[in-house]
């Protein structure tokens, strides 16, 4: 069964471009083939860093939503990872209803993944309820990927309603490690891919491709708990 990943969040800020560049490295690490699309039309940072695999879409162009579709019909060996934007979830909830989106992946054979990316603040928090509700009756799996990246302590979501109500549902919890903040910048103004940041010589020092390795492999560890 193939799988269709909605890298979501809503709130801008919180690393959901981060969390599919990471999924697209692990893909292409385990030489699992797949199809990346861009929703994202102010940063295009998918697309930027993963130019070989990712296309920019278009939100609130249903022909261009439309094309993510088709491309499952054309490459049914192919998952998808989809890196929305933020404030997109209006426009994305219409077009998913009125073509009845997970329906129709279902019926392809496609197991839909929804993602959300938080950080540490009640925005995020809130948001995530609302996910959990809109999706409560679909045949979606819910995965909520604290940031460490972008919060130091998710103690405060562990005690809210929305924990609780991830857990009842049946939503995978997963944490996205902190990265070294100086190679996070370094790695942003040379738009490199995290394979070439963990290999190139010519791009960081012996340390720095290191702590690449280290930080893809916990995240990779984590990816395990998804299935």
């Amino acid at each position: 069964m193939g799988k269709v990943h909605f890298i979501g969040g809503e709130k801008g800020g919180v690393g959901k471009s981060m969390t599919a560049r990471v999924l697209a490295q692990y893909y292409i690490d385990h030489e699992r083939p797949f199809l990346g699309f861009d929703c994202d039309a102010s940063h295009g940072t998918f697309s930027r860093f993963y130019q070989e695999y990712a296309s920019p879409v278009v939100v609130g162009d249903d022909d261009s939503l439309d094309g993510m579709l088709s491309a499952v019909e054309e490459h049914p060996d192919r998952d998808l990872i989809i890196d929305l934007a933020a404030q997109s979830a209006q426009p994305i909830n219409r077009w998913i209803e009125e073509t009845d989106v997970f329906g129709l992946l279902d019926e392809l054979g496609m197991q839909v993944v929804w993602w959300h990316v938080m950080d540490d603040g009640a925005d995020s928090v809130t948001l995530l309820s609302q996910v959990l509700t809109r999706y409560a009756s679909q045949p979606v799996d819910v995965v909520v990927v604290q940031n460490l990246g972008r919060g130091e302590s998710f103690e405060r979501f562990a005690q809210s309603e929305a924990y609780q109500q991830a857990r009842v549902q049946g939503a995978t919890l997963i944490e996205l490690p902190r990265l070294h903040a100086k190679l996070t910048q370094k790695i942003d103004f040379n738009n490199s891919s995290f394979w070439a940041v963990a290999n190139d010589r010519r791009l960081m020092n012996i340390a720095e491709r290191q702590r690449m390795k280290v930080w893809l492999r916990k995240a990779y560890e984590q990816f395990a708990f998804i299935g």
